[in-house]
């Protein structure tokens, strides 16, 4: 297999803040066996790049592993609560050994544990925010995880992550990240159709470049190619380039950042979204779909207008007023993500009246739009 250095376009050397997300294969050398070596070598680069004035954020997998390595399991849990307790055991193993790592440069980590729930509410995403901020000004280095030991009734809400490269890219948008680097046993995006060729620069993801991403089949991880291209496709919105490499190679950020590493960079994907729509747009989970007619599908995709009942037909799920659903083509592809002003039982009366109409039903309104258009993101 041969592989060439990353090009990254107009590339900054000197990062201000970067997220280095590390899965389980990198921090182990078998289930439940922390590989401390590679550990130190990632502490060591973090530490010189802190000493060249970057902040660093770690988005450390690890503790379900840890946690079954300490219980003697050699099969990731299918049990929901199984699956807590291992990360229960895991989290304070996983903590103690990067503060280790980090020990002999004098810098202390701080432990963060989230959930999808943390970021999708608007003023609980601010907060995380502000405390990434406020840990970053004590110059730690923030050591986040998704929180796995949480109630059952939040897992059985789907309202979780499901692998830490999606965490990775929500955290990398959330804190205006310049870069992410995903470090797994992956050593790129490989094209096996072409002698397994490590593809070094990606400018858009398309499908054709989403048909090289395959499954993970470790028993402690849960991502693979996919998730990651995922993440990339996410953080790439945000303005965030992204490169997949082996966290197994030698002082492999510094040298990815001077363009001589191994891996794959995914450019961001022209101008970032705004902060508000990046939180409508990946930090929510939608309990609905609204459906437009054909005429509002280009009012609202090429003239960036307002959602109006006289472009609705009809939605699907139960939401509130201001809960954040999905607005899709007749066709059934979405098209957007926003904030509806008005609930699921309320669409049916609504849908095709023009804003007379709309305005004699609600006349105690100032505003008529089923979704404003500053509440609204396109896709």
């Amino acid at each position: 297999m041969t592989s060439s250095s990353p090009s990254v376009p107009s590339r900054n050397p000197h990062p201000r803040r970067i997220v280095v997300k590390l899965g389980t294969g990198v921090l182990t050398s078998g289930v439940g066996e922390l590989n401390t070596q590679r550990i130190q070598a990632v502490c060591a680069q973090i530490a010189a790049l802190r000493s060249s004035g970057t902040e660093v954020i770690l988005v450390s997998s690890g503790a379900v592993g840890l946690g079954m390595g300490r219980l003697g399991l050699k099969r990731r849990p299918a049990d929901v609560t199984k699956k807590q307790a291992c990360a229960a055991i895991g989290q304070s193993l996983l903590m103690q050994t990067w503060q280790a790592g980090f020990a002999p440069h004098q810098l202390t980590v701080a432990q963060v544990l989230l959930t999808h729930e943390d970021l999708r509410s608007r003023e609980r995403h601010l907060s995380v925010k502000a405390t990434l901020e406020a840990l970053i000004s004590y110059g730690t280095i923030p050591v986040i995880n998704e929180n796995d030991t949480v109630s059952a009734a939040e897992i059985q809400a789907m309202l979780k992550f499901g692998d830490n490269d999606m965490l990775s890219a929500l955290v990398a948008s959330l804190v205006h990240a310049e870069y992410l680097f995903i470090l797994s046993t992956a050593p790129g995006l490989v094209d096996y159709q072409n002698q397994g060729r490590i593809v070094p620069v990606v400018e858009k993801i398309t499908r054709e470049i989403e048909a090289l991403a395959g499954g993970t089949k470790s028993e402690t991880a849960v991502g693979g190619m996919v998730s990651k291209l995922a993440a990339a496709k996410l953080a790439g919105r945000a303005g965030c380039g992204v490169f997949i490499t082996s966290g197994a190679e030698t002082d492999i950020i510094a040298r990815l950042l001077a363009g001589q590493g191994p891996g794959t960079f995914f450019a961001p994907s022209g101008l970032p979204m705004e902060a508000r729509k990046r939180w409508l747009v990946y930090f929510q989970r939608p309990t609905g779909t609204i459906y437009l007619n054909a005429s509002a599908v280009p009012v609202l995709t090429d003239q960036g207008r307002s959602l109006l009942a006289v472009g609705v037909t009809h939605a699907t799920g139960e939401f509130a007023a201001g809960d954040v659903v999905n607005v899709a083509a007749p066709d059934g592809t979405i098209i957007a993500r926003g904030k509806t002003t008005f609930a699921h039982s309320q669409i049916p009366e609504l849908a095709g009246l023009k804003g007379d109409a709309v305005a004699g039903l609600y006349p105690q309104r100032k505003r008529h739009e089923i979704i404003h258009r500053n509440d609204l993101a396109l896709l």
